[in-house]
């Protein structure tokens, strides 16, 4: 009985100090766990954050550049028949789509659903406008026609994704 005795007096707080170390370095490793996870963490965002604030910037550019606005001034040098300044028009929407579509890997599925919808929107504007014009039309015809179009709408689907791109960039940063 004695021996029993002793090997509890002796086995009991062993294992009291055993437990206790146990759960000192369970808490360390968990502390140390967290403090690498932050690191890694503050890493990827210097490596993400540069590339969201440039998706947010290309696609800022991309809704500026095709809007009606900038698209017919900036292609229509008056030369070409409104069939062929159709052409044109879509080419360059979808060229500018097709450099940028990459970016919405950055932003949220609302302010990508707003970019497309906003340029499918100024295709179905620029495609109705062409298919009202005359045989004889000229680019200036068409792009007389996209603008009043374009501004008879009670929203500017660009200026809406627009708004919501800047808000979504003041939201996160």
């Amino acid at each position: 009985m004695e021996l029993l005795i002793e090997i509890t007096q002796i086995v009991l707080p062993a294992g009291l100090v055993l437990y206790g170390m146990y759960l000192v370095v369970k808490s360390f490793i968990a502390r140390e766990m967290d403090y690498k996870h932050l690191e890694v963490r503050g890493k990827s965002i210097e490596t993400v954050l540069p590339n969201r604030l440039h998706a947010y910037e290309r696609i800022s550019l991309f809704l500026e550049r095709i809007s009606p606005q900038n698209l017919v001034t900036r292609l229509n040098s008056g030369e070409f028949s409104a069939l062929e300044f159709q052409q044109i028009l879509l080419g360059e929407i979808r060229n500018e789509y097709n450099h940028n579509v990459s970016q919405q890997i950055y932003m949220s599925d609302e302010v990508w659903s707003l970019v497309k919808t906003a340029k499918e929107e100024l295709v179905m504007t620029i495609n109705t406008s062409a298919s009202e014009m005359e045989n004889n039309s000229t680019s200036l015809d068409l792009a007389k026609k996209v603008l009043g179009k374009y501004m008879e709408k009670e929203i500017d689907p660009i200026e809406h994704a627009l708004l919501f791109l800047k808000n979504e960039i003041r939201q996160t940063y």
